[in-house]
């Protein structure tokens, strides 16, 4: 009787089906059209007479024989060397995520384990640190780059990225860790384990799921950042984003506004992928407060 009080009509069912699917359509056609025009040429893709060249592609099967062609993707990564732009970005995200994550689990276990009342403070001030432009922090670090030749650097972009994203890490890790009972590492200390061996051993693989969704998180602002990697990077050394902008500023020369189409894509498609394969990490962090005592 239960089972049929609660069960919901097959009407309902079916639009909320329905509605579902047509909102899933609607977020994801800018990126699904970006990636069919990222394959076709810049007439077609880009057509004022007809917007269904964009579909069938009349004029890329003229220019290059074939109804797809590569050619946004060539030109991108090995005329304009793109390549070093990804490959910048992912030394740029690495290290951040990585110094980001040391400094911010040792950091939040220990403030979340302190009963001092200077970890309240702490906490408060990186608050207001990480509330702050980044873009007026920036300027801080300006003066001493130039005056050391430091400027232009991925180094440097680095260090200034962990500035701003340590705090957010921090608050975040501090958070999972306080749901996390003091009973498991005061249980591991009691068996033998040192304060250090009861983080790594107990503490650390009950908190995975919430170190990932901050590596995420943490990962998607270096990844995405424009105002500091546009600031701090020589034209040598720049990361996707900025370098989708200079794409973008070269629009006149036929061609190149499909080089920015095709470095959209490149630079979408790793998100969704990594989404895709951390989903159930990032729900579970997200999640993570149903840890009882």
């Amino acid at each position: 009787m239960a089972n049929k009080a609660t069960a919901q009509p097959l009407s309902v069912k079916f639009l909320a089906t329905s509605f579902l699917m047509f909102w899933l359509v609607l977020a994801a056609f800018p990126f699904i059209w970006t990636l069919w025009g990222s394959f076709k040429v810049e007439g077609d893709f880009f057509s004022k007479a007809n917007w269904a060249n964009a579909l069938f592609g009349g004029m890329t099967q003229t220019e290059t024989g074939g109804s797809f062609t590569g050619d946004g993707y060539y030109g991108a990564f090995v005329e304009e060397e793109f390549w070093r732009a990804a490959l910048n970005s992912f030394i740029v995200c690495f290290f951040v995520v990585t110094i980001s994550l040391t400094f911010g689990t040792l950091g939040g276990y220990a403030l979340s384990r302190s009963t001092h009342r200077y970890a309240f403070w702490f906490l408060l001030f990186a608050l207001i640190f990480r509330a702050m432009p980044p873009i007026t922090l920036v300027s801080g670090y300006l003066l001493p780059f130039y005056e050391y030749n430091l400027w232009g650097k991925l180094s440097t972009t680095i260090i200034v990225l962990v500035a701003i994203n340590q705090p957010f890490t921090l608050w975040m890790l501090h958070a999972f860790f306080k749901n996390i009972p003091k009973d498991l590492d005061e249980s591991a200390m009691v068996d033998g384990c040192t304060r250090f061996q009861a983080f790594r051993h107990v503490i650390i693989p009950v908190m995975w799921p919430g170190v990932i969704t901050t590596g995420l998180f943490s990962f998607l602002l270096a990844y995405n950042d424009f105002a500091v990697t546009s600031m701090l990077l020589s034209k040598d050394n720049q990361t996707m984003v900025p370098k989708l902008a200079s794409f973008l500023g070269t629009t006149q020369t036929k061609g190149n506004v499909m080089f920015a189409v095709a470095a959209v894509v490149s630079i979408t498609a790793p998100l969704f992928v990594m989404v895709m394969v951390f989903q159930r990490q990032i729900v579970s962090g997200l999640t993570a407060g149903a840890v009882k005592g």
